[in-house]
């Protein structure tokens, strides 16, 4: 089952369980949509894999099996 992080690891940003423009890797390391276009060139800097739209978790299905809670960022990727 997808972990479906809470934020961006480059930037930080929230992302909800619903959250269209969450993207991930096969590792489940997760992006928004403007860092994967502006700073991470469309690939997983982590894995080098490619990155696709994280699936949305169905409403009912939460309370059994709740997003995580555990942020990850990773220093120094993002760039102003």
């Amino acid at each position: 089952m997808l972990e479906i992080r809470p934020n961006c690891e480059c930037c930080d940003v929230d992302l909800a369980p619903e959250s269209p423009d969450a993207m991930i890797c096969t590792f489940e390391c997760t992006w928004c949509t403007s860092c994967v276009d502006s700073c991470l060139g469309g690939g997983c800097p982590n894995c080098g894999g490619d990155l696709q739209p994280r699936p949305v978790r169905p409403v009912d299905k939460l309370a059994a099996s709740p997003a995580s809670t555990t942020r990850v960022v990773q220093k120094g990727l993002h760039r102003t």
